[in-house]
């Protein structure tokens, strides 16, 4: 297997907010540690932007770097700690404290659907030691550190919209609004989207029809194990709700079905149209940025295009990061979407079947809206400056396809019965150095192309997450 040398430069983005909703890079700041210690303070340099001769190819590069930190971030802690280990904790405690027949079994159990199974896959081969995503991502074999060390600063009444909103500074308080926010980015479709979803409110009828069992010893022993056996690290944390009234109950079960549904398919099922090209989204840093008078500077001067390919991520690296990817955003073929159950049998109450018949109404109706919002021309962070890009679909509660066709419609997909012709392209000397499932047939004749590619632009392309 190919080896080198993860390159980790921290970075920081000025970004500013143009009259027409989307945000533009004004400058990147890239540091790396003081070599006389951290009491010194960082090294850092600061580039912005350009089109034209080194000093593009400079900027070019600059936003490669922070690009690399970010999906390392999305991965490690937007995808894998926010949604699927935080999750787990619930689900044990779930199945462990509370009858099939609870309500809040009842309530919670469709969204958990798969989760425990792909965790243990993922153990196995993607975050483990030596595995998938320490050879494929920043920060390589720190990535579970990484992890664990955002999670000290996790707070779990902080998961959900809107209160993870106003936390990370994109809303501000409005009693005036619909949602008690005002959002400082307007064309911004994971709030836009997702607030209608969470404002929807279907547990208050459920638990008006399920009153008998809401003070049951079963709901307060669940809520005991998860805060002190499955998120024991944050037991004594004072955040956390007492379980003692509705509003508290109902709030608990908001997040925690917002986390393994919407949020989740926020973070998951578009990223490969987005980072399935991987000029766009590289993972990985293979060198510093090149220093005036040195050769890696001249081969920038010369050619742009080898020396950008010489810092990101590999070929070998791309082919399994980007087959990762692939597999990921795919809905698998047995989904059960947001407003659906796998048998209409799961309850015999009249009052909750109603309930949830209004609420899959009412999803219907909010997905028309996406695509009506996917569709107006004026919100250009659905589609990218050019709509030349998959539009916001990831909130759309009853998407049975994910669209892969950002490239797809030029560049057909491939399967294992095509492999020799990778490897030749790759000049791979076994069959068994490509671990290839799927991934873009032309990937690195597109690589040749990455000046020219129309998704390297300064526009932001879609909010989410």
């Amino acid at each position: 297997m190919p080896t080198f040398s993860f390159h980790i430069i921290s970075f920081r983005t000025l970004l500013l907010h143009q009259d027409d909703g989307t945000l533009k890079p004004l400058a990147i700041e890239l540091s790396l540690p003081n070599p006389q210690r951290d009491k010194y303070g960082a090294t850092s340099q600061v580039f912005t932007p350009s089109k034209h001769g080194i000093e593009g190819s400079v900027w070019e590069l600059a936003k490669a770097y922070a690009v690399v930190s970010d999906s390392g971030y999305h991965q490690l802690i937007s995808h894998w700690l926010n949604t699927h280990a935080i999750t787990e904790p619930f689900i044990i405690a779930t199945n462990r404290q509370l009858s099939v027949l609870h309500p809040i079994h009842k309530l919670l159990h469709p969204h958990f659907r798969d989760t425990m199974n792909i965790n243990a896959l993922a153990r196995q081969i993607l975050i483990n030691a030596g595995g998938v995503l320490e050879m494929t991502i920043f920060p390589a074999k720190f990535s579970l550190e990484m992890s664990s060390a955002i999670y000290k600063n996790w707070v779990f009444i902080e998961q959900a919209l809107p209160a993870d909103l106003l936390k990370r500074g994109v809303a501000v308080p409005d009693s005036s609004q619909p949602h008690g926010l005002k959002l400082l980015i307007e064309d911004y479709p994971f709030a836009v989207d997702d607030l209608e979803i969470v404002g929807i409110g279907v547990l208050n009828p459920l638990w008006r029809s399920w009153s008998s069992n809401f003070d049951s010893t079963f709901k307060l022993s669940w809520w005991m194990e998860l805060r002190t056996e499955g998120h024991g690290d944050k037991k004594d944390e004072p955040w956390w709700p007492e379980m003692k009234t509705r509003a508290e109950l109902t709030l608990s079960c908001t997040i925690i079905i917002w986390v393994a549904s919407a949020l989740h398919a926020a973070v998951n099922f578009g990223q490969y149209p987005y980072a399935g090209f991987l000029p766009n989204r590289p993972t990985i840093s293979r060198r510093f940025m090149p220093e005036p008078g040195t050769p890696d500077y001249a081969e920038l001067e010369t050619n742009p295009e080898k020396a950008f390919l010489r810092t990101i991520t590999s070929q070998f690296h791309t082919l399994l990061g980007v087959s990762l990817t692939e597999m990921l955003s795919r809905h698998g073929s047995d989904e059960v979407y947001l407003g659906q159950r796998e048998t209409p049998e799961w309850t015999s109450d009249v009052q909750p079947l109603n309930a949830f018949r209004r609420f899959g109404t009412k999803l219907e109706e909010i997905e028309k809206k996406i695509i009506g919002r996917n569709n107006d021309k004026r919100l250009k962070n659905r589609r990218g400056l050019l709509r030349s890009l998959t539009p916001c679909y990831t909130l759309m509660p009853r998407v049975t396809v994910v669209p892969l066709d950002l490239l797809a419609r030029e560049f057909p997909t491939v399967c294992l019965s095509e492999v020799k012709q990778i490897r030749r392209m790759l000049k791979c000397p076994r069959t068994s150095d490509c671990l290839l499932v799927s991934t873009q047939a032309n990937e690195y004749q597109l690589y040749a192309a990455v000046n020219k590619a129309t998704l390297f632009t300064d526009g932001i392309t879609c909010l989410y997450h």
